[in-house]
């Protein structure tokens, strides 16, 4: 027996409780992960008003010094781990023999003496850094 007039409707719902745990794992990855991508030390560069170079295939090898004369790679094992002079130029000269055409700068904070940065530049091309460029920011207008 079946009765006309009586239909079952029936309504699709969606589900979000699935969608907003993935939202929440994503934010909490990008929440950790998004100051280890800051790298680096914290540098003071001098303002020039320069011409920016080219985006390189590869990021440069970049030697930060900072304010108190301590040396920073950011191809080092742990950027943030200070280096002396003789892991300054180990590191340099390994990751120039992978790649010998490397661009490689020195990040030095604007109130080291002149001398300090030459020494860091000497230490570079030590290693075999044919060229050495000085990394600035440019001024606010």
């Amino acid at each position: 027996m079946t009765r006309r007039g009586s239909r079952r409707r029936v309504v699709a719902q969606i589900n979000i409780v699935p969608y907003i745990d993935v939202m929440l794992v994503l934010l909490v990855i990008f929440m950790v992960t998004a100051p280890l991508l800051n790298q680096g030390v914290e540098v003071e560069l001098p303002q020039a008003e320069a011409e920016t170079l080219a985006p390189a295939e590869q990021r440069p090898l970049v030697l930060s010094v900072d304010r108190s004369g301590v040396y920073f790679m950011n191809y080092a094992e742990d950027p943030a781990q200070p280096l002396d002079a003789e892991s300054v130029t180990a590191v340099t000269a390994a990751v120039l023999r992978g790649n010998p055409k490397l661009s490689v700068l020195v990040r030095a904070d604007k109130s080291l003496k002149y001398g300090v940065v030459i020494d860091a530049m000497v230490l570079l091309q030590r290693a075999g850094a044919e060229k050495v460029g000085l990394s600035t920011e440019s001024p606010e207008r």
